[in-house]
């Protein structure tokens, strides 16, 4: 287990929590929050070793592998599927020691052999594979060099090389915030069958109540250890703090009492005692602090200046980039009222339709037509980076302010964004993903716009800060077009949700939990054809026909079509459990081969060569044909059920 005894740190002279006593047990699957700056981090530093302690001690059994999930990852020469394999580090040493057997003894080389098979590395690529699949890359890019991947992809490679591990501890900071929904998704069913101690630093509500089991809270200096998941802990956390300030009142209330007869009557000779048991009573008192609240962001959208409707429509709209079309016939308006969730798979033409919108891309065909009232407030991962690091907030905020406004109106406002005393004047080149974003954000708050277009404008904010904008878009009067991967923004601002998929974008007849069984759907849909499925629009009618009604002729030819549509899957099932029968035989042969003493003698080393390279050899083909039987049942399993429907 991971023991925390009287555990104090600093950072920068700074004390992050202090005397932190507590045992973290194998398995549990622990959510570490507090606001911004309060030490996730750090601790994180403290887990892996990195970070010294101001006194007590931190202790983790050493026997444990620990993986961590860096924030950064360089452009490597290295194809994707070896970047993920080479994060079972045991894995990759030994394939790369046995690439050279001739440098190896015997004795070397059937242990390097023994604990290969140990570890299961025959089924390492199969696993490699199963993760990039996961967090949404397709077949041909495992094959493509690290380089070639943009940042954000670069981010999901090196989730991807962390889950490779086979690791006793897993350290995730943040590891959503370059995923769609799709992948986290999967990502939290993944981290659900973990069998190790899990650590996550997230502020996505939903991940960290479908995953957690004990939520880690940092505040006021102190670790706080809660059982349950994100939602108990706010419950409990509440309880809590409102018992600690019933408890501080009560006290305040003793302590006037007990001064007032003190200062009443220490003087008299008659009452001498009694006052001075009582100031001994009040030095004995400990002191209780009022229970603190992190000081949420609170803000809110200006009112627009000027509205119309419609304000900006798309008609037969074909969008794309040059020559390649990603979606077609697009017919779109947003109104004042408009408050539009745009979903979809990676790649399918979220951002493209956005870019199309605010007319960052031309349309390839088609018309926008925008009014003159149009005011559009963008939201995206460029106009954070193209904030003026070498200007402060109070600057950037005061070239797009009227000349009236006043200073202190112009700080009042930044200050409900979370930006106060020398924050407001220091340069943004140094800021914080989180300040930056919330920097962007106040910007365009106070440009009044009557549109709204937000591409995952939570993916740097805190927990209270996303909060605020939940809270502040459900306010806004003007029109809100939102992409995010953070199902409970979309669900409590989105009331109309928009597919774009296949190269169409159309009403999605559902809510989000179907647009999640959807997903999970998809998934199914593109492992087995290898492409993208067919667009889910959901229809209010069902189409299927009714097979009970058919007459006996009409059943027995939709029973020779199912048999038919099955056929292939079962035939394929035929082959590779033929293939099966004929390994397993030949790998017991082979076992029985290798108890010989005598082959392990000098004269016969390129006998026990041969036999163990076909040893290796079998048991990957073995492997394989075992994974592709069981995709291929679970193939069979889902046409039928489709049937069945």
């Amino acid at each position: 287990m991971i023991q925390l005894d009287q555990l104090s740190i600093r950072r920068g002279g700074r004390v992050l929590f202090q005397k932190a006593s507590m045992q973290l047990h194998p398995g549990w699957k622990i959510g570490l929050t507090g606001v911004n700056g309060a030490g996730k981090s750090t601790l994180f530093s403290a887990l892996l070793g990195g970070m010294e302690s101001d006194g007590g001690s931190l202790t983790r059994p050493a026997v444990w592998t620990v993986a961590h999930m860096a924030q950064e990852i360089k452009a490597l020469d290295m194809k994707a599927i070896d970047f993920v394999l080479s994060g079972d580090e045991e894995f990759w040493d030994i394939q790369h020691k046995l690439e050279h057997p001739e440098n190896l003894t015997n004795e070397e080389l059937a242990h390097l052999y023994g604990r290969f098979d140990e570890i299961n590395g025959y089924a390492a690529a199969s696993k490699a594979s199963q993760l990039m699949a996961g967090l949404g890359f397709f077949e041909h890019q495992s094959e493509l060099s690290v380089s070639s991947f943009s940042g954000g992809w670069r981010m999901r490679l090196n989730l991807a090389r962390t889950l490779m591990s086979r690791s006793d501890l897993l350290l995730l900071d943040e590891p959503t915030n370059h995923l769609d929904l799709d992948a986290i998704l999967w990502l939290e069913d993944w981290l659900k069958a973990y069998e190790g101690t899990l650590i996550l630093i997230s502020h996505d509500r939903d991940f960290l109540d479908a995953i957690t089991d004990h939520i880690l809270h940092i505040e006021n200096q102190e670790l706080i250890l809660y059982t349950g998941n994100y939602s108990t802990f706010e419950r409990t956390r509440s309880e809590r703090l409102a018992q600690q300030q019933q408890a501080y009142e009560k006290q305040l209330e003793t302590r006037a009492h007990l001064q007032k007869f003190i200062d009443r009557f220490k003087a008299k000779a008659t009452k001498a005692k009694q006052a001075q048991s009582r100031i001994k009573q009040l030095e004995r008192m400990q002191e209780l602090s009022a229970a603190h609240v992190d000081t949420p962001f609170t803000f809110s959208f200006r009112e627009p200046t000027k509205m119309s409707s419609p304000l900006l429509q798309l008609e037969h709209a074909d969008i794309g980039y040059g020559e390649k079309l990603i979606a077609t016939n697009i017919n779109l308006q947003i109104t004042p009222n408009s408050r539009i969730g745009l979903l979809g798979m990676n790649g399918a033409g979220k951002s493209t339709l956005i870019k199309s919108l605010v007319n960052d891309l031309q349309l390839l065909k088609g018309q926008r037509k925008a009014s003159e009232l149009l005011n559009i407030g963008y939201f995206a991962q460029h106009q954070m980076d193209a904030l003026d690091g070498n200007a402060s907030p109070m600057l950037q905020l005061a070239r797009i302010a009227d000349k009236k406004i006043s200073e202190a109106s112009l700080r009042s406002f930044l200050g409900s964004f979370g930006f106060s005393g020398e924050r407001m004047d220091t340069p943004s080149e140094g800021f914080s993903g989180g300040e930056r974003a919330r920097l962007a954000l106040a910007l365009i708050v106070w440009q009044r716009p009557n549109v709204l277009i937000l591409d995952e404008p939570t993916n740097h904010l805190d927990l209270d800060m996303r909060h605020a904008l939940t809270m502040a878009l459900q306010d806004f009067e003007g029109a809100v077009v939102l992409v995010s991967h953070e199902r409970q923004l979309i669900a409590a601002v989105c009331d109309e949700l928009l597919l774009v998929h296949n190269g169409q974008c159309r009403e999605f007849d559902g809510d989000l939990p179907a647009y999640a069984e959807w997903l999970r759907q998809a998934r199914i849909e593109i492992m087995k054809n290898g492409q993208q499925p067919a667009a889910p629009i959901q229809s209010k009618v069902a189409d299927k026909p009714a097979i009970s009604k058919l007459d006996k002729e009409a059943q027995r030819k939709e029973a020779a079509r199912r048999r038919e549509l099955s056929r292939p899957i079962r035939k394929n099932i035929e082959k590779c459990e033929a293939q099966i029968g004929k390994f397993q035989p030949r790998l017991a042969e082979i076992e029985t081969l290798l108890g010989d003493a005598s082959l392990y003698e000098s004269s016969r080393k390129d006998d026990l060569l041969q036999l163990m390279n076909e040893q290796t050899d079998l048991k990957g083909q073995l492997a394989q044909a075992e994974e592709q039987m069981l995709e291929l049942m679970m193939e069979l399993e889902e046409l039928e059920s489709g049937f069945a429907d």
